[in-house]
């Protein structure tokens, strides 16, 4: 799905349209890669250059941008995921959560209008993930830059504007996370999880407990039995 979005892949049946371009339409296939970046699951099978601005730099220059706004490119792209500081470390001493912040950074200096991010942190120990969601949320609030994140973990999942949980290829639950993650029994019904706290006030509500059908943080538990 993740690469039909960029059309690196292309439908065989049916039309994806990005931006009010068909993605089938081979004309069409650089401009939605150039207005949807991807960012994959291994952060070390997207890293092509050997110290970390000359990566970032690498997708400007293969769109033929100019050398002086390929720098200015480059140093906004790391300061957005606060790694202007590594910006002349050799990529192989960086960590798979700074790796993916600098395969994110590369994404940004192609100055996309949406960033699709397929399971960015399965790779990742939990620090690593930490490091990405952060920066992965501090790009959509405040630089507006449209995010789509694919995941299994619901705990990035619940920080979404929007979730659309899929099964075997249909679209079977779409809404608020609030609305999709107190659907509990039906979450688990199709072999996904729900966060820790929604799922403890769950078990909670069962034994005859008194709680709110919607709680999904650690916060909104400790103060529903408060």
């Amino acid at each position: 799905m993740a690469r039909h979005l960029n059309a690196l892949l292309t439908p065989t049946a049916g039309t994806i349209w990005v931006k009010g371009m068909d993605s089938k339409d081979p004309k069409n296939s650089w401009p939605i890669r150039q207005l949807a970046g991807m960012v994959f699951q291994n952060p070390d099978n997207q890293l092509v250059a050997s110290i970390v601005e000359e990566d970032v730099a690498f997708g400007p220059e293969n769109l033929g941008v100019a050398s002086s706004e390929i720098r200015e490119r480059v140093d906004s792209a790391l300061c957005s995921v606060g790694m202007t500081e590594f910006s002349a470390k050799g990529t192989p001493q960086l960590s798979g959560g700074q790796k993916q912040r600098i395969a994110i950074a590369g994404v940004l200096a192609m100055r996309p209008d949406c960033i699709v991010l397929d399971e960015p942190t399965a790779m990742l120990d939990p620090s690593g993930r930490h490091e990405v969601m952060e920066t992965v949320m501090r790009l959509n609030e405040e630089n507006g830059i449209t995010v789509i994140l694919i995941t299994h973990f619901m705990e990035e999942a619940v920080k979404a504007g929007r979730v659309i949980v899929m099964d075997k290829g249909e679209v079977v639950m779409d809404g608020l996370p609030r609305d999709i993650f107190k659907e509990v029994d039906k979450m688990k019904g199709l072999g996904l999880d729900v966060p820790s706290a929604t799922a403890l006030a769950h078990a909670l509500r069962a034994r005859g407990f008194n709680l709110p059908p919607d709680i999904m943080t650690g916060e909104e538990f400790i103060q529903s039995i408060l």
